[in-house]
């Protein structure tokens, strides 16, 4: 694992946060051309997969609409997906299936999801700016940025891009194993869900690990949510 990952900015200032493209700049302007946002989808569901995104913007990409994937709706997610996926230099996905997330645990899953991302890039990455506090295993020099998906252009593109694409997946699994609503709830833990969890137990597609499945399952009681 690199040892170059010290957070490169902590929470927002009292001031408010900084303009999303000032991020990617200050690297820019050190000559590092591709430099990718790193972000994961899906950590907290009771089914499905985790999956992550990394995306390199090219300098002077209009920033315009990008936003934390979780403050935009399901409509203009699609938007900026499609408009995301047109103008980026690079963006590739990584996926870790449920049964991966209930060998490794979830942190470990999304991380090796985030690892094959930025592995998947083509060009390769100068450097890598990862949402939160823990670093990718991978040798590219990395930043973590707390907070970045509301806060850093590559990294609010790779939340979309991950949210989109994960959300997609779950509506194949809807139509896969009916009766949950995965396509409204994608996996993750609402009443309609827990109600469809007691009923018919669980699908192949849920987390066996994560404590309302597992106790469904006849897990042991004191399963914990792995968040």
């Amino acid at each position: 694992m690199s040892a170059d990952v010290p957070t490169l900015f902590g929470p927002s200032s009292p001031e408010g946060p900084l303009e999303l493209e000032n991020f990617e700049r200050l690297f820019w302007e050190e000559g590092w051309a591709h430099v990718a946002g790193v972000d994961e989808a899906g950590r907290g569901a009771l089914a499905g997969p985790v999956v992550a995104a990394a995306v390199i913007l090219p300098p002077g990409y209009d920033c315009a609409g990008l936003n934390d994937s979780k403050k935009l709706d399901a409509a203009r997610r699609e938007r900026m997906y499609d408009a995301i996926t047109a103008g980026a230099a690079a963006w590739a996905v990584g996926v870790a299936s449920a049964r991966v997330v209930d060998k490794m645990n979830v942190l470990h899953a999304a991380l090796a999801a985030m690892k094959k991302a930025c592995e998947r890039l083509t060009p390769e990455p100068d450097i890598l700016l990862v949402d939160g506090n823990r670093p990718v295993p991978t040798l590219v020099r990395q930043r973590t940025v707390v907070g970045g998906d509301a806060r850093c252009a590559s990294i609010a593109a790779a939340s979309i891009i991950a949210k989109v694409y994960r959300d997609r997946l779950m509506t194949l699994f809807d139509a896969k194993y009916p009766g949950y609503a995965f396509a409204g709830h994608k996996g993750y833990g609402t009443d309609g869900h827990l109600r469809a969890l007691a009923e018919l137990g669980p699908s192949p597609a849920h987390r066996l690990s994560f404590a309302p499945v597992a106790l469904v399952a006849g897990g042991k009681e004191d399963a914990l949510f792995q968040l």
